[in-house]
C-alpha cells in the first residue's frame, strides 16, 4: 500500500503532536458544554467517542483518496458557546441533540450549495494569509509565554529544536518532542494515572426539535462554527498550495455531524491549527507525502474516541507547558510562511497587517471570534485603499 511506503517518521510525529495539540488543548471546553445539558460521565465518554471517530474518519479517509492533508476537527469556539448558552437557557440533551443537528444540516447547505467556497475564492490571498499567520501566532506567543512558569523545559526545547534543525532539519519536531518527554518524565511531571483500556460505549439520545434551541444553540453553533474555524481552515488549504475540493469536504462534515449528533458530535469543521501542522515541512519534505500525517492523525483520534478514557488520561499527563512550547514550534514555518505571502505584495500590505492583527487580538463580538473579524477589517481596509483606484497606464 502507497501509505506505508509515504510514511515517514516525521509525518506520524507530526500526526501525534497535532492530536496532542487539538485535543489538550480544548478537551476542557468539550467536557463544559456537555455539562451544560447535564450530561453524565456514560453521556461524556459516548461524546468523545462520536468526536473521536467523526474527526479520525473525516480526517483519515479523504486524506487517503485525495492523496492531500484533509484535516477535520471539533468546533473549539463553537463548544464554547453551548457550554455558555446550555446554562443560560436551561436545555436538556435531547434539545441540544435537535440543535446539533440543526447546524449539521446549514453545514450541508452550505457546503452542497458552495456558497462558502465562492465567499473563500473572492478573499485575496495576502487576507486569507494574514488571517492563518494571526491564528497561529496566538500560539506560538503561547509557547513563549509557557516560560514564566516552566523555563528550563521551554527553553530546552527551544535549544533542541534549534540544535536540531542544524543537524536534522527534517526531524527537528520530532526530536525536540522526544527531549521534552524525557525531561518531563525524568523530572515527574508526568502525572500518570490510572488507565483502564475498555472500549467507550455510544448513547444515544433521541433529538428534540425546539425554536428556542434552533435560535440560541444552533444558530450560534453554525455562525461560529463556519466564521472562526472553517474560514481559517479553508485559509490554511489555500496556503499551503493544496487544491481541495472544498465545498465537498465541508459538505461531509455536515453529513458525518448529522449522524453521529444523537450520541454527542456537536459540530465538526476544518481544521487551522492542526492543519497547519501537518500541512507544513516539518511534516514531510515531499509536500505530496504530507497526506500520511493527516492519516496518521485521522487514525489516533479514531482510536481516542474507541478508548476515550484511557487515551484522554494518556495525553492530558503531559504538562500543559510542553503542549503550548511544542504547538509553538511546529507551527513557526507555517507562522513565517503566512506572514511572508501576507506582506510581500506592497498594495495589499496595510490590509493584511490590519487582518493580523486583529486576527491576533482575540477581538470577540457579538459572538463571533477574531478569525471573522479580522477577514472583515481587512476587507474594508482594502476597499478603502483600493475602491475607485486606477492603474497607471503604461
Amino acid at each position: 500500500m502507497s501509505f506505508f511506503r509515504d510514511l515517514s517518521l516525521s509525518a506520524a510525529t507530526a500526526g501525534f503532536v497535532a492530536v496532542l495539540v487539538g485535543f489538550t488543548s480544548s478537551v476542557a471546553i468539550v467536557f463544559q458544554a456537555a455539562l451544560a445539558f447535564g450530561a453524565t460521565p456514560e453521556l461524556i465518554t459516548s461524546w468523545m467517542w462520536a468526536l473521536g471517530l467523526g474527526m479520525g474518519l473525516c480526517s483519515a479517509i479523504p486524506s487517503l483518496l485525495l492523496k492531500q492533508p484533509v484535516m477535520v476537527a471539533w468546533s473549539t469556539p463553537g463548544a464554547a458557546v453551548l457550554a455558555t448558552a446550555g446554562l443560560a437557557g436551561g436545555f436538556s440533551m435531547a434539545q441540544a441533540v435537535g440543535a446539533f443537528m440543526a447546524c449539521a444540516l446549514l453545514i450541508i447547505l452550505v457546503g452542497a450549495t458552495g456558497w462558502f467556497e465562492r465567499v473563500m475564492n473572492r478573499i485575496p490571498v495576502a487576507i486569507a494569509s494574514a488571517l492563518l499567520a494571526g491564528v497561529l501566532a496566538r500560539f506560538g506567543l503561547q509557547a513563549f509565554e509557557a516560560a514564566q512558569t516552566a523555563l528550563p523545559l521551554v527553553g530546552l526545547m527551544l535549544l533542541s529544536y534549534l540544535l536540531a534543525r542544524r543537524v536534522l532539519a527534517r526531524y527537528a519536531v520530532p526530536l525536540t518532542l522526544l527531549v521534552a518527554v524525557v525531561y518531563v518524565v525524568l523530572d515527574g511531571q508526568f502525572k500518570q494515572g490510572t488507565v483502564v483500556l475498555e472500549l467507550a460505549r455510544p448513547i444515544f439520545t433521541a433529538p428534540e426539535f425546539s425554536l428556542s434551541a434552533l435560535v440560541s444553540l444552533a444558530l450560534p453553533l453554525f455562525v461560529v462554527t463556519m466564521a472562526s474555524q472553517n474560514l481559517p481552515g479553508v485559509a490554511a488549504i489555500r496556503a499551503a498550495g493544496y487544491p481541495m475540493p472544498i465545498s465537498r469536504i465541508i459538505t461531509l462534515t455536515g453529513v458525518v455531524t448529522l449522524v453521529l449528533a444523537p450520541f454527542g458530535a456537536f459540530a465538526l469543521n476544518l481544521s487551522a491549527i492542526t492543519a497547519a501542522i501537518c500541512m507544513g515541512e516539518e511534516a514531510h519534505a515531499d509536500r505530496d507525502k504530507r497526506y500520511t500525517a493527516a492519516v496518521a492523525c485521522g487514525a489516533l483520534y479514531v482510536l481516542i474516541g474507541l478508548f476515550g478514557a484511557a487515551v484522554t488520561g494518556l495525553l492530558l499527563a503531559f504538562p500543559r507547558e510542553l503542549v503550548l512550547a511544542i504547538a509553538g514550534i511546529a507551527l513557526l514555518g507555517s507562522i513565517g510562511g503566512g506572514l511572508h505571502a501576507a506582506l510581500k505584495d506592497e498594495p495589499h500590505r496595510e490590509a493584511a497587517l490590519i487582518t493580523f492583527l486583529v486576527t491576533l487580538s482575540g477581538l470577540t463580538l457579538a459572538g463571533i471570534g477574531s478569525a471573522f473579524w479580522g477577514v472583515v477589517a481587512g476587507a474594508v481596509a482594502l476597499f478603502v485603499q483600493q475602491y475607485g483606484s486606477r492603474k497607471p497606464s503604461p
